[in-house]
């Protein structure tokens, strides 16, 4: 392969090693690169800003994969611009890369997709910054939104300073606030191929100057790999890799290169601090040593959508790595100092950051100017080996710090508490089950369900039991506990296929929701069960997520549930979605009334898609079909349509049912069984629903399946819901103040006639 590797610093410097070192490189070419780069490859002169000037390279030099570096030209595009061009790049999109370059883009995005961070928000103008900070009332940091180069974050003492560095700070454009968090820091890093990624060894930078972290922040002073096990690195990855990978892709951005989250452990759990939009700089320094595999493989495969084809190995070794700094820096760092390498130990690696040749001299053009690496058998061991080399560097006015690697038992055991909670290992995981996966996937949801608590939830998630004020029932002169159990079906398993999961929660809360609402219930709580072969967090908290958003719009209190890992009894990959709802309902207004007479309406309420039923034919006459491909006759793609999330008729019907009288005698749920098995239920003995083909038009997702899988009439409304999710039945009289109570348009379907209690289609 031609590699054409972006960069110029000591992680850059890494990445050149590790890439020439690869069977597969034919020819390595690195743009600006620096001095000790020129053994390793050819160095071309073209700055990091240039972004048509390094697509212009790209092309010249024919190169099979450029590996993208720094930040900068991510954030200016370059990816975008490569793929353009037909050139495979290692490095996300512009857009996929603004998890790094908004720090305010990247903290809403955590928000959307339950991502455990810091509390903060993003602001714009000084004097509103000002004013939430002092209400805020606790330690707080401030950070720039932009790119800063790992330098646009002031941790203040007090409310003074957070003043003052939040108009330091403004100067340059928007600002996040966000609250300090205690506990120790970790960085975590993933290759990413848009939907599969691999977890490298954990690594500890140490970001502040001086000993002790003391001083300003810095794009790094040193680290020491691996803090953690792989196995902790794996579980913190399942908490804040997976979820942010998958909602890149959900949004339409997937995220193909290296995923930084830099992790605060607190006694709380792992907070994300901020993600990067690609490797890290020291962490690289002494990740990329402790490969045993192939990286270049590695780095192609994600480039290709392919990353499981060439999944990383490791040795089991140490390293660390000490950086030599420029006298003054990180704000003025003196340049040109002549720079003296003696010989190094064996296992010692002096990586170049900022130098350069002048005059045939080894000079120094920037703040960090080495980065000195020892591997090991043992972290004791990688440390002394970098610290012997580090005194075998010389220049004027070098600066580095002595202690790194010190703090490294207190990092292992803050890793240790923070998944304590989650009982990595052990004989239960042995046995297949991975106590791990279903604790991290409780974490994980935990604040999407206590979103939904009112003061009426007592005891929720993590209890034994959920507990809910029943006082409540007093508002009712003879209240009625109305529940309902049901699951989503088969639907589960093309959600799965196309990993989109959110909507399944929402199926199944308004699924149940309509099947109490029919009995003139209102919901208070509801408890989900989810099951699968194997537990995966991030799914379980995906599904979890939309049952939150479903029962906050319900005023439904998502009070608890269980989630079972069952090998052997599910197939690999399956999963099974269940709850129960508990609603309140006055026995007064019961439904169906018992007045349903000859001559009442049936007004059919749409519905939004298949809901949740008909799935089992849906997907054989679908098995072969592209499911991503955009139907003009749909205006979306088949998945989206076929996975549109079941609709709660709360919102429709809440006014009608309040009325006094209410017009509404019968709620008839169009679920499993179609229009002609689920009308009846409502129907007394001598009453048939009499149905008008013609009265509404079926939406286009029926006709098609119609069509495509030749089933008659007959069978597909006894399967689906045809467009219609909810029917009403009201007197004649009433029909127009019915109509006139609904949000939307409703058609008059049918009426009851004399009958057995059937439905007939005329």
């Amino acid at each position: 392969m031609t590699v054409l590797l972006v960069g110029s610093g000591g992680r850059e410097h890494a990445l050149a090693v590790a890439i020439a070192a690869s069977p597969e490189c034919g020819r390595l070419v690195i743009a600006p690169g620096n001095a000790g780069m020129s053994d390793l490859g050819e160095i071309a002169d073209v700055a990091l800003e240039d972004v048509d000037g390094l697509c212009a390279l790209g092309e010249s030099v024919s190169a099979d994969l450029v590996v993208v570096g720094p930040e900068a030209p991510l954030a200016a595009g370059l990816a975008d611009r490569l793929r353009e061009r037909g050139i495979l790049c290692f490095g996300p999109s512009a857009a996929a890369a603004r998890i790094e370059s908004s720090k305010a883009f990247s903290k809403s995005f955590m928000r959307r997709h339950g991502i455990p961070t810091a509390e903060g928000q993003s602001f714009t103008h000084a004097d509103a910054a000002k004013a939430w900070a002092r209400k805020f009332g606790r330690p707080l940091v401030v950070k720039a939104s932009g790119l800063a180069a790992g330098k646009g974050v002031i941790v203040p003492e007090d409310l003074r300073q957070t003043e003052e560095a939040i108009d330091l700070l403004m100067a340059g454009g928007e600002i996040v606030l966000e609250e300090r968090l205690d506990g120790e820091e970790l960085s975590l890093i993933a290759l990413c191929d848009g939907k599969d990624y691999a977890v490298l060894p954990a690594a500890r930078d140490h970001k502040r100057l001086l000993d002790g972290d003391r001083g300003p922040n810095t794009g790094g002073m040193g680290a020491y790999a691996p803090a953690c096990s792989m196995e902790e690195a794996e579980a913190l990855a399942r908490l804040v890799i997976a979820p942010a990978l998958r909602g890149l892709a959900e949004e339409g951005i997937p995220f193909v290169g290296a995923l930084y989250a830099g992790l605060m452990l607190t006694e709380k759990g792992p907070r994300v601090l901020e993600y990067n939009a690609r490797f890290g700089d020291p962490e690289t320094q002494v990740i990329l040593p402790l490969f045993a595999s192939d990286l270049l493989a590695t780095l192609a495969a994600c480039a290709r959508g392919e990353l499981r084809r060439a999944m990383p190995r490791f040795t089991g070794q140490h390293a660390a790595c000490v950086v030599l700094a420029s006298e003054g820096y990180p704000e003025h760092p003196a340049k040109g100092r002549v720079l003296r390498i003696g010989s190094l130990p064996e296992g010692a690696l002096c990586l170049h950051a900022g130098t350069r040749v002048e005059q045939g001299r080894l000079v120094s053009s920037g703040g960090r100017v080495f980065s000195v690496v020892g591997v090991g058998a043992t972290h004791e061991a990688a440390l002394k080996t970098a610290y012997e080399a580090a005194a075998n560097v010389h220049f004027e006015g070098m600066h580095s710090r002595r202690d790194i690697g010190g703090r490294a038992a207190r990092v292992a055991e803050a890793v240790h508490r923070a998944l304590a909670v989650f009982g990595v290992g052990g004989a239960y995981a042995r046995a297949g089950v991975d106590i791990d996966a279903g604790n991290c996937a409780v974490e994980l949801m935990k604040e999407a369900v206590r979103s939904t608590y009112g003061p009426e939830v007592i005891a929720g998630i993590g209890a034994f039991g959920g507990q809910y004020d029943a006082s409540r029932l007093k508002v009712f002169g003879s209240p009625v506990l109305v529940a309902s159990t049901d699951g989503v079906g088969t639907k589960t398993s093309l959600a799965l296929k196309l990993g989109r999961l959110k909507g399944l929660g929402q199926d199944m809360v308004n699924h149940s929701i309509d099947d109490i609402l029919v009995q003139g219930a209102r919901p208070l709580f509801f408890m989900d069960y989810i099951a699968a072969d194997v537990l995966d967090p991030a799914k379980v908290a995906e599904i979890v997520g939309g049952m939150a958003e479903a029962c906050r719009e319900a005023g439904c209190a998502l009070l608890g549930g269980e989630t079972a890992e069952m090998p052997g009894t599910y197939r690999q990959g399956e999963m099974d979605i269940a709850g129960t709802i508990v609603g309140l309902a006055d026995r007064d207004r019961l439904l169906p009334r018992d007045d349903l007479a000859e001559g009442d309406l049936l007004i059919g309420l749409s519905s939004s898609g298949l809901h949740t039923n008909g799935y089992s034919l849906a997907r054989a006459i679908t098995a072969q079909m592209d499911l991503e491909h955009v139907l003009p006759e749909l205006g979306e793609s088949l998945g989206e349509a076929l996975l549109r999330p079941h609709r709660s008729y709360l919102p429709l019907l809440q006014t009608a049912l309040d009325a006094r009288p209410s017009p509404i005698k019968a709620l008839a749920h169009i679920t499993g069984g179609g229009l002609l098995e689920n009308i009846p239920r409502v129907l007394p003995a001598h009453l048939d629903a009499r149905i008008h083909s013609d009265s509404w038009e079926w939406p286009p997702i029926f006709s098609l399946l119609q069509r495509w899988g030749s089933i008659s009439v007959e069978e597909m409304r006894r399967v689906f819901n045809l467009g219609i999710g909810m029917v009403a039945i009201v007197h004649a009289a009433d029909c127009a103040r019915f109509l006139s109570m609904l949000p939307e348009p409703a058609a008059v379907i049918g009426e009851l006639v004399p009958g057995e209690g059937r439905v007939r289609f005329v």
